[in-house]
C-alpha cells in the first residue's frame, strides 16, 4: 500500500510530506484549497499523463517522491525482474520535473522510463472519478474486468493455450503450401537437375582424385622414360653386369686372400640384394604408369563434366552429393505436398475446433458471471438512490483471439425504458460517481494489492445516499487502502485517518499545505463542511453525531 508521498516545489506547494495509513483515508478542504493538486503530484510521480506545467514559480525544479510497502509476490514484482530493478517488499518512486520541462524518473534509486513507471503503477494504484478514463470507464478493460469477478483463470488458460495451438497448426498449414508453391514454380528445373546429378552420381572427393590422376597421366611419358634408363642402368647391362663381375673375381680369389676379402663380399653381396629391391620397384612403377590410350580422355571428361555441374549450381565439387540430396527431397516434398497440406489442415481443423469449444465454455462462465453482476450492481444502486437505473452487462460475439471470442462492455439505463449506452455517455456527473462506486464495491473481491483512489466520487449526494457512499467506501478499505477526496462531511466521517488540505498567503505567495486532524480538529472539519465558514455549536454537535454513529 501507499505510505508516503512528498512534494517539492509543485504547483503551490513548497513542501510537503504525506504518511498515509491503511484504511480509508479522507481528505477535505475548501474548493481550490488544492485536493487535485495531490493527486496530480501523485499521477506525475506514477508516470501519468497530465498538467505540461508543475513546476512552482521561482523554482528549477519540481520534485515528488512516493513510497509502498508490497508483499514480496505483488504483482509489481514481475515488472521490477524484467526492468532489472532490486525489490525486497519496498518501493520507491522519484519523479523530477525540471523548468525546460525534461522529466527523469527513478526506481528504489535505478534510473527508469515513463513507460516503467506507467507498468508499475497499473498495478500500484487504481483511480476513479468523474474523469475517470484509466479504469472502469475504458471499455478495452471491461472483459478483464468480468473475467475477475468471474473467476474463470483456468477457462482463460484453457483458451489461450486453444488459440497458441490453432495459430501454430495455421501456420504449419501455410508455411506446407508455401514450401509447395516455390517447389511447383520450379518442377521442371528440380526435376531436370536430379537427371543429371543422378546420371553423374559424384561421389566425396572425386573430384580432387580425378585431377591427381589426370595430371599424373600427363607427365607419365616422361617420367616413364627416364623411369626405363634408369631400370636399363640398374640392369646386366649396367649396376646389376658390373657388380656381377666383380663378385664372381673377388670369389675367384677370396680363398687365396686370407680372409681380407670376406667383409667386402659379404658388403657386395647386400648390395645386390638392395639392388634387386630397387629393380622390382621400379618395374613396378614402369607398370602403374602404364595405362590405356583413352583413359587420360575419359578422365578429363569426367572431372571437367563434375566441375561444370558444380558451377552450374554454384555449390563447391565435394558438394554435389548433399546438393542431390536436397534437390531429390525438394522433387519428394511435390509429389507428397498435397497428402501433407491436407493432413495439416485437418490438424488446423482440430485445432481450430478444440480452441472454439475452449472459448464457448469461456462465453458460457462469461454469461453466468454477467447475470451475477448485473444482479449484484441492482442490489448496490439501490442504496445508491438509484434504484431506477439499469446496468447491464452485454456480451457481442467479437473476433477470435487468445481471450476468446467476446466483446464485452458494461451500458447503464439511468431509468427504465430510455435507451441504455456506455457509462461515460449516458450518466450525468453524480449519477456516474455512484455508478463507479457500486461497480467498484461489486468488483473489489478480485482486486490485490491496490491503493484505490476516488477523486470526490460522491460529488452531486447528500443525505442518505452520500452516507450510502461512505458506508461503502468504508467497506471498500476494510482490507486494503482506500483514498477519498471528499466534500461530503457523512464520508469524511467514516474515514479512519483524515487530513484538511487548506491555502494560505505567505508575502505575495500562495502555499497549499495538508494537516493530519487529531480528534477535536477533525470535528471542527466536518462541522465547517455541514455549515459552512461559520461553525456553530449545532454543526460541532451534528459532526460529533456522525463521527460516533461510524
Amino acid at each position: 500500500m501507499l505510505r508516503g508521498l512528498d512534494i517539492r516545489d509543485m504547483l503551490i506547494i513548497d513542501r510537503l510530506e504525506l504518511r498515509f495509513q491503511p484504511g480509508l483515508n479522507v481528505l477535505t478542504g475548501e474548493t481550490g484549497a488544492g485536493k487535485s493538486i495531490l493527486l496530480d503530484a501523485l499521477g506525475f510521480v506514477l508516470g501519468w499523463r497530465g498538467r505540461a506545467e508543475l513546476v512552482r514559480a521561482g523554482a528549477e525544479q519540481g520534485e515528488a517522491t512516493a513510497w509502498f510497502d508490497l508483499a514480496d509476490d505483488h504483482p509489481v514484482a514481475e515488472v521490477l525482474e524484467e526492468a532489472g530493478i532490486g525489490f525486497d517488499g519496498e518501493l520507491i518512486l522519484r519523479r523530477v520535473n525540471a523548468r525546460d520541462g525534461r522529466k527523469t524518473a527513478w526506481v528504489n534509486d535505478r534510473r527508469v522510463s515513463g513507460e516503467v513507471l506507467r507498468a508499475l503503477s497499473d498495478r500500484l494504484v487504481e483511480l476513479h472519478g468523474q474523469q475517470d478514463d484509466r479504469g472502469l470507464l475504458d471499455p478495452r478493460g471491461h472483459r478483464a474486468l468480468l473475467d475477475q469477478f468471474a473467476g474463470v483463470e483456468t477457462e482463460r488458460k484453457a483458451v489461450r493455450a486453444g488459440w497458441k495451438a490453432r495459430r501454430e497448426a495455421m501456420a504449419a498449414v501455410e508455411a506446407a503450401e508455401l514450401r509447395l508453391q516455390e517447389v511447383q514454380a520450379e518442377e521442371e528445373f528440380l526435376r531436370h537437375a536430379v537427371s543429371e546429378l543422378d546420371a553423374l552420381n559424384p561421389e566425396a572427393g572425386e573430384e580432387a582424385t580425378l585431377d591427381t590422376e589426370r595430371r599424373l597421366m600427363q607427365a607419365a611419358e616422361k617420367i616413364r622414360e627416364d623411369i626405363r634408363r634408369a631400370e636399363q642402368a640398374l640392369g646386366l647391362q649396367g649396376a646389376e653386369g658390373q657388380m656381377t663381375d666383380g663378385l664372381r673375381w673377388l670369389e675367384g680369389v677370396a680363398g687365396e686372400a686370407e680372409g681380407r676379402l670376406d667383409a667386402p663380399l659379404a658388403a657386395l653381396e647386400r648390395a645386390m640384394v638392395e639392388l634387386g629391391e630397387a629393380q622390382g620397384g621400379v618395374v613396378e612403377a614402369l607398370e602403374g604408369l602404364s595405362f590405356d590410350a583413352h583413359a587420360l580422355e575419359n578422365t578429363e571428361e569426367r572431372l571437367f563434366a563434375i566441375r561444370g555441374l558444380a558451377r552450374k549450381h554454384g555449390v563447391a565439387p565435394d558438394d554435389l552429393g548433399t546438393f542431390a540430396e536436397e534437390i531429390r527431397a525438394k522433387v519428394a516434398a511435390l509429389e507428397s505436398g498435397a497428402g501433407e497440406i491436407t493432413a495439416l489442415r485437418d490438424a488446423a481443423a482440430e485445432a481450430d475446433e478444440a480452441y472454439r469449444a475452449a472459448a464457448l465454455t469461456l462465453s458460457g462462465a462469461r454469461r453466468a458471471a454477467a447475470s451475477r453482476l448485473d444482479a449484484a450492481m441492482a442490489g448496490e444502486l439501490a442504496p445508491l438512490k438509484m434504484e431506477r437505473a439499469i446496468f447491464s452487462t452485454e456480451i457481442a460475439e467479437g473476433s477470435p483471439g487468445p481471450e476468446g471470442i467476446d466483446d464485452v462492455a458494461f451500458v447503464v439505463a439511468t431509468n427504465p425504458g430510455a435507451p441504455a449506452g456506455p457509462l461515460a455517455k449516458i450518466a450525468s456527473g453524480g449519477e456516474l460517481s455512484r455508478f463507479l462506486l457500486a461497480l467498484k464495491v461489486c468488483l473489489t473481491g478480485t482486486a490485490s494489492g491496490l491503493t484505490l483512489i476516488f477523486d470526490e466520487i460522491d460529488r452531486g449526494v447528500g443525505g442518505a445516499t452520500a452516507d450510502a457512499v461512505g458506508r461503502r467506501l468504508a467497506s471498500l478499505a476494510e482490507d486494503g487502502q482506500v483514498l477519498v477526496v471528499t466534500h461530503s462531511p457523512q464520508v469524511a466521517a467514516r474515514g479512519g485517518y483524515h487530513w484538511r488540505v487548506e491555502k494560505r498567503q505567505e508575502a505575495e505567495t500562495t502555499l497549499s499545505t495538508v494537516t493530519p486532524l487529531e480528534e477535536g480538529d477533525r470535528v471542527d472539519e466536518i462541522a465547517r463542511m455541514i455549515s459552512g465558514d461559520r461553525i456553530t455549536e449545532a454543526a460541532r454537535e451534528a459532526a460529533r453525531v456522525l463521527i460516533e454513529a461510524q
